[in-house]
């Protein structure tokens, strides 16, 4: 279970000031974060410590994180705004 106060710090967190950024991870952590396991979960605050700069290259999907966990969250982010 996610308490209030790890999501709200999340929440700011997943805030870059990037808006191609904000828009995928704002609603990911309002919509999904809590329903996550423990391990994306963890995945999802790895994700938060990477460069923004890095973050865009794979949202925009120029490129891939090499990390197996980050290109699992990536994944995820974008599968929830494409369509199908």
């Amino acid at each position: 279970m996610v308490d209030d106060i790890e999501l709200n710090r999340l929440f700011w967190h997943s805030r870059r000031g990037m808006l191609e950024l904000d828009v995928l991870l704002v609603p990911f952590v309002r919509e999904v974060y809590a329903h996550l396991d423990a391990e994306d979960q963890a995945r999802y605050r790895k994700l938060l410590a990477c460069e923004d700069q890095d973050m865009f290259g794979w949202f925009m999907q120029r490129e891939e994180p090499e990390d197996p966990d980050l290109r699992r969250m990536v994944k995820m982010i974008l599968d929830r705004v494409q369509p199908k």
